[in-house]
């Protein structure tokens, strides 16, 4: 029975094999009693399907007892022990509760190295593991350099074509994507989702985990149409897989209303998200950091469709949230503090929002450098709100540079970049750089049309700014 379930769990059927798993735990528990140490090792399999299928609080009292039974009769060096140890630290982290995760694999990675050596694959695991948790925190750079030594010893070990090896190349690409390199993320995502498809086939969980991946880069990149073709097919699947409420099936939703919104379908956007939200409250809570983010992504919507008064106060309510939970300098809480002074902005609390906005221009400088594209998008948002509030002369300055760097990450066709000479064209015309404003914004109108097509809200954004310059000369003529 352990073995059949093995199969069932190499090749994604988790529900099937939970069924198994609850059968052999049971009579384990009733035949050769609580402490024995193949019933311990029945719970640990069962608590690895209840995790599987994202039913983390269970799988986490399972792998609590699991632990607390090979320290009182193994010791706490025992390998078995450690596994415990490393499968409790994962869990923790599905729930949101890194900073346990971490103290946890660190023990168990120098455990480990001492006992094992370097080279080993159970230390090459941990400091995997390690490396994810660094991801969550915020700490792209340690994450990074734990990641290539992995894929790198992955690599020689194993081969390029193991599936541990794949795993480390997907988990590096997902960190590159937080750094904001994300060329470098898709070259590794391509490859990824290749190898998985040829050795898993197509309806594979971590196949369509790498096809969900791939579709982010995308959106990232600008391509949003690859994206939306990928994430529907995604959603697809895990829902027929795995069920709607599945955390795996609840990210793909998201994802693809984020796609949704990114091409000017904001009404879609908004019913995918709503239900994202009830389903994050329901299972995680109000205070899990996926549940903040699926508000957050929410608000922004509500912002898109003048619905301001519903987004400030989902705003309000993440910030103070993610300052409680993360601190005032994780990512999350710095991205909380944006999006609550955009609301500001839009609903024309411009003293409000540059207040947050020159706050969270100086943290993304600290923490990604000049030259991330999530900095230069703050520089950006603090340009517009200096432009509102009559201070021309800051706003050009600011967003000349934008410009410039944007065209150097990017190229002359990315949507940012397109943006980008909207708005410093939308600035020269205010201080009555006529010509420089109608040559910029014929180029913002010609790449918004070719790229995002020519109904999306950004072409309409930039034909009408172009079309106010015949309505002015048309009045100045008569």
């Amino acid at each position: 029975m352990a073995g059949f379930s093995f199969i069932l769990d190499q090749f994604g059927a988790y529900t099937e094999c939970l069924k198994l798993m609850r059968c052999l735990y049971a009579r384990l528990t009733c035949i050769l009693g609580p402490d024995d140490i193949s019933t311990i090792r029945a719970t640990a399999h069962l608590a690895s399907s209840y995790r599987q299928l994202g039913r983390y609080g269970e799988a986490e009292v399972l792998e609590v007892k699991v632990l607390k039974q090979r320290i009182r009769l193994l010791g706490v060096d025992h390998p078995s022990t450690i596994l415990a140890s490393a499968n409790l630290a994962v869990t923790y982290g599905r729930l949101g509760r890194y900073g346990e995760a971490e103290v946890l694999e660190l023990e168990v990675l120098q455990q480990n190295k001492r006992f094992l050596g370097v080279d080993h694959l159970n230390t090459i695991i941990s400091a995997t593991n390690l490396a994810q948790t660094y991801n969550e925190l915020g700490r792209y750079d340690e994450a990074e350099v734990l990641q290539v030594e992995v894929l790198d010893k992955s690599t020689k070990l194993l081969g390029v074509d193991h599936p541990d090896t794949i795993r480390a190349s997907a988990h590096l690409a997902a960190t590159y994507h937080q750094l904001g390199r994300h060329r470098e993320a898709q070259v590794l995502q391509v490859e990824v989702l290749k190898q998985r498809t040829k050795l898993l086939g197509a309806k594979h969980p971590s196949t369509i985990i790498a096809s969900a991946f791939l579709a982010q880069t995308y959106g990232e990149l600008g391509q949003y149409g690859e994206a939306e073709l990928l994430q529907v097919e995604v959603l697809k699947q895990y829902t027929k897989s795995l069920g709607a409420d599945h955390p795996h099936t609840i990210i793909a939703s998201s994802n693809l209303a984020l796609t949704y919104s990114q091409l000017g379908q904001y009404t879609r956007a908004a019913v995918l998200q709503a239900k994202v939200l009830e389903q994050r409250m329901e299972s995680l809570g109000m205070n899990h950091p996926s549940t903040l983010q699926a508000a957050t992504s929410l608000a922004s919507t509500y912002g898109q469709l003048d619905r301001y008064n519903e987004a400030e106060m989902l705003q309000v309510c993440v910030l103070g949230a993610s300052i409680n939970l993360l601190g005032e300098f994780h990512p999350s809480t710095i991205q909380a503090a944006a999006n609550l002074a955009s609301t500001y902005s839009q609903s024309g609390q411009y003293a409000q929002a540059e207040a947050l906005e020159v706050q969270v221009l100086e943290q993304r400088t600290n923490l990604l450098g000049l030259d991330h594209p999530t900095t230069i998008r703050a520089s950006a948002t603090l340009a517009a709100t200096y432009s509102q509030l009559g201070r021309h002369a800051e706003a050009e300055n600011i967003q000349s540079d934008v410009l410039r760097r944007r065209m150097t990450i990017f190229g002359d066709r990315h949507p940012d970049t397109l943006i980008a000479m909207w708005s410093l064209a939308s600035t020269y015309k205010r201080i009555q750089r006529d010509s420089e404003a109608l040559e910029l914004a014929k180029k913002a109108h010609s790449g918004c049309v070719e790229i995002l097509g020519e109904g999306h809200p950004h072409s309409l954004m930039v034909a009408a700014f172009l079309a106010s310059f015949t309505t002015e000369q048309s009045v100045d003529s008569s």
